[in-house]
């Protein structure tokens, strides 16, 4: 991989099989929202202008190398990779940005950079996508071999003798902790000048269409405190982080007051340390949502350094703590969450974040896509394996009411969904996957009306009444799926054939053609940093 998401997660390694052949470039029109619709915070909430809940599914494009953002050079994305996107049923992308890359000089911002930054937002927003601007960094600075602030911002470096393992080994290095210390304490107003940054970015979005908002910084590590932060999370130190993220907040909110703000954890939340964000202070500013990412460590241990492969049995357990941290995050500070970053190179690890995503009606944005045009393009399609069929699903975009339970089998197809409905202008919306239904799909609504045309790839419904609206898809002849008993975020409730994941029930009116296929065989690209 040329640039953007070298070295591993947590973990060393990275993942980039394309095997498939065809290039899906769906035209705009056929899964896209409106160009220029912005979303907002109410509640747990993202709602869109017309006020129906969305969810969002998407995936993350980060390059870590100047000049970071570079139109037609094989990695920043096009208005192909977003028809490609668009065409899967992807509503969002986390575009990286860089605080070496706004202010490479003290107190300079680079403008070309911004123009550039924003013509990747205008291009995906044509095609109905949410661009989240990650502030990212790993390692801290190039000083120690990782990206992201510049080196003029900080004034600690190694010691000639002090060993260096890369990444993620050196954020153990003392001397990185140091630097890590001054971005916390403002040494050198470090957060006043990434302030002055990120609200230069903030200006650049006034008024343009598809910006989601600005997270605010990726996987902050704690610096020398960072042990105090085991095994129970350190709410010593989130104190002062709460204290820079609202630093933060504050600056970008003096240059675009409208714009959604992203707070993320400190990034001992991958080994499942509890965030103390929200709890002493409460989280009180307006418009923010919670950031989290969902790795599972061992079994990237067992993929990418080849420890044994039963380790990655060990992921439900871990994954299910995150799940649990994000839960009891979400109950505290009612602020909505997107996973914006999660990946592995086993599907069945990848499934475990799905599922209890769909569980909560929680977005997500997948690590990692580069571009498949430009420079060195075309190149296959990565949604066209294993991966993708796992990624690619069939799940509610925009919600006329409140949502209610929904569960998607990827082995079939088989879709169910219930919500109450509210009394909009706008229906609601499901994109039926395009790589699910080979045959078409048939469609039944029990308290609605499908009101999209037979074979649609955006079925569209609307309520006959107040009471509830259950929405039913699956492939012909298959029994289909049951919605899940209880409400949102209490698990799976229902069995089906062929997977544990599933319910069974019943869907057979409406049937439609399906224009997309499954026939490949090329896995995602997976991988992490």
């Amino acid at each position: 991989m040329r640039r953007g998401h070298r070295g591993g997660r947590w973990a060393a390694g990275l993942i980039t099989a394309a095997l498939g052949a065809a290039l899906l470039t769906a035209p705009p029109n056929a899964t896209a929202a409106p160009a220029g619709e912005t979303l907002h915070i109410e509640g747990g909430d993202f709602v869109d202008e017309s006020g129906r809940v969305v969810l969002l599914h998407g995936v993350n494009n980060v390059d870590k190398d100047a000049p970071y953002v570079e139109l037609g050079d094989g990695f920043t994305l096009t208005d192909q990779d977003a028809a490609l996107l668009a065409g899967h049923g992807f509503n969002t992308v986390r575009l990286g940005v860089s605080f070496d890359g706004l202010m490479p000089t003290r107190g300079v911002v680079d403008t070309a950079y911004l123009d550039r930054v924003g013509a990747v937002v205008d291009t995906l927003a044509q095609y109905g996508i949410h661009t989240l601007l990650d502030n990212h960094q790993d390692g801290l600075s190039k000083i120690w071999g990782g990206n992201g602030f510049p080196e003029w911002s900080l004034s600690s470096r190694p010691s000639a003798l002090e060993p260096n393992l890369g990444f993620p080994l050196y954020y153990l290095m003392p001397s990185m902790n140091l630097g890590w210390d001054e971005v916390w304490n403002n040494n050198n107003g470090v957060l006043d000048y990434l302030g002055q940054a990120l609200g230069a970015l903030a200006a650049e979005m006034n008024g343009r269409a598809g910006v989601l908002g600005i997270e605010l910084i990726n996987e902050p590590w704690p610096g020398t405190p960072f042990l105090s932060c085991f095994p129970n999370g350190c709410p010593g130190f989130d104190a002062k982080y709460q204290g820079a993220m609202q630093k933060l907040t504050d600056a970008v909110r003096a240059r675009n007051g409208d714009i959604m703000v992203f707070w993320e954890p400190n990034v001992t939340w991958n080994e499942t340390m509890p965030t103390n964000l929200g709890k002493n202070p409460p989280i009180t500013a307006p418009q923010i949502a919670f950031a989290p990412h969902d790795y599972c460590i061992p079994s990237q241990l067992a993929i990418y350094l080849g420890l044994p492969a039963f380790l990655r049995g060990l992921c439900p357990v871990q994954q299910d703590k995150t799940w649990g941290n994000i839960d009891s995050f979400t109950a505290r500070t009612d602020l909505p969450t997107v996973v914006t970053e999660f990946g592995d190179g086993d599907p069945t690890v990848l499934r475990n974040t799905l599922k209890r995503a769909d569980e909560r009606f929680i977005g997500w944005q997948y690590w990692h896509y580069s571009s498949r045009f430009g420079a060195g393009g075309p190149r296959p399609d990565p949604f066209l394996g294993d991966i993708g069929r796992e990624l690619v699903r069939t799940y509610p975009r925009a919600t006329a009411g409140t949502p209610g339970r929904m569960i998607f089998d990827p082995a079939d197809g088989d879709f169910a969904y219930r919500y109450t409905p509210r009394a909009l202008a706008a229906p609601t919306e499901i994109y039926v996957s395009d790589l699910h239904y080979p045959g078409g799909y048939e469609v039944r609504v029990d308290g609605g009306t499908v009101t999209s045309a037979p074979g649609a790839r955006l079925v569209t419904v609307t309520a006959a009444g107040s009471g509830p609206v259950s929405v039913y898809i699956n492939r012909p002849g298959s029994p289909g799926a049951t919605v899940p008993t209880g409400p949102v975020g209490t698990g799976s409730g229902g069995s089906s054939a062929g997977s544990a994941d599933s319910g069974s029930g019943s869907g057979s009116a409406d049937s439609g053609s399906s224009p997309g296929s499954a026939d490949s065989g090329s896995a995602g690209s997976g991988s992490g940093r």
